[in-house]
């Protein structure tokens, strides 16, 4: 069983508990997850299964969108609701749309985001949430993200003349924390802030209306039709650039061969692309040799078939 399963994870699981159940459902041990989410939080979550392990790293690394709820007036040690209060400031009114715009708009495009501490960045060897849970403090490096789009889904969630809370929708970079996000543009609207609710609704290609839960997976293996729920693998190219070769090529490609640029076309990214058949079918994955450019080199080899 090869493909994508667009699980739809809900709140109490890990990421690691999905795959771990998946590959007990499925009876394989080939399953590999896209992107952690956190316990309390919901959303699209695509599981790589048999052969489109192969490419998790690229569904991994392509673009993803939240729908986040940024509560002022409390911040936390996690930057969520699952931490300890660290600070307070009374909110006596709404804020009014217009701020909250403002502060959104100076987030899009290339921003500059400190991981927070209770994050699984790595530093010096441990990750950063290792060192909070000993109450140790360590520098962080300070990365680049891109908010491709930041929206203001709603400027009156909840008011209760302590805290304010309003939702946003975020379409973002590999990498990008919204917790961060959060109290940032709660900085700049003058209040302590936390994320007090976020749910993933797209992750490498994979949107949330194409999403089945655990237990619908589970009923689909006990009823037998669990192929109808499993995406090909090509659904989790989506989002990388394509090109189609013959038959006689593809021999070439599946072969792991570095080929000539030439036999691709003259307008190639520096990224990487899949190269299909002529039947629709990804066969690899190639990009533009480190050092020789005038050649491409297979990434992965994704199928030894044609």
């Amino acid at each position: 069983m090869d493909g994508i399963l667009p699980l739809w994870k809900e709140k109490g699981y890990t990421s690691h508990d999905c795959v771990a159940i998946v590959r007990k459902l499925l009876k394989t041990k080939k399953v590999g997850h896209t992107g952690t989410l956190d316990p309390n939080v919901t959303g699209v979550l695509p599981l790589c299964i048999g052969h489109a392990t192969k490419i998790a790293q690229f569904m991994t690394d392509a673009g993803k969108a939240y729908i986040a709820d940024i509560t002022l007036g409390v911040s936390t040690t996690t930057e969520d609701a699952d931490g300890e209060v660290v600070e307070q400031k009374r909110v006596i009114e709404p804020i009014p749309s217009n701020k909250i715009l403002e502060a959104l708009k100076s987030h899009s495009g290339k921003i500059k985001q400190i991981p927070p501490m209770f994050s699984a960045v790595k530093v010096r060897g441990k990750k950063l949430y290792e060192y909070a849970r000993q109450g140790i403090e360590v520098e962080r490096p300070v990365r680049e993200v891109t908010i491709d789009e930041i929206t203001l889904l709603d400027a009156n969630v909840h008011f209760d003349e302590e805290t304010f809370t309003f939702r946003i929708y975020v379409k973002c970079s590999k990498g990008t924390y919204i917790r961060t996000l959060a109290v940032t543009i709660g900085e700049m609207l003058g209040y302590p802030a936390h994320m007090s609710n976020l749910v993933r609704v797209s992750s490498g290609g994979i949107e949330k209306e194409q999403c089945v839960t655990l237990e619908e997976i589970k009923e689909a293996v006990e009823k037998g039709t669990i192929g109808n729920v499993i995406l090909p693998l090509e659904f989790g190219l989506l989002q990388l650039p394509k090109f189609v070769i013959n038959d006689t090529l593809a021999k070439k490609v599946l072969n792991g061969a570095v080929l000539p640029i030439s036999h691709f076309t003259e307008s190639l990214e520096d990224g990487p692309i899949v190269i299909m058949n002529e039947h629709e079918k990804a066969l690899a994955i190639y990009q533009k040799h480190p050092t020789k450019q005038h050649l491409m080199k297979p990434i992965k080899v994704l199928s030894m078939n044609e």
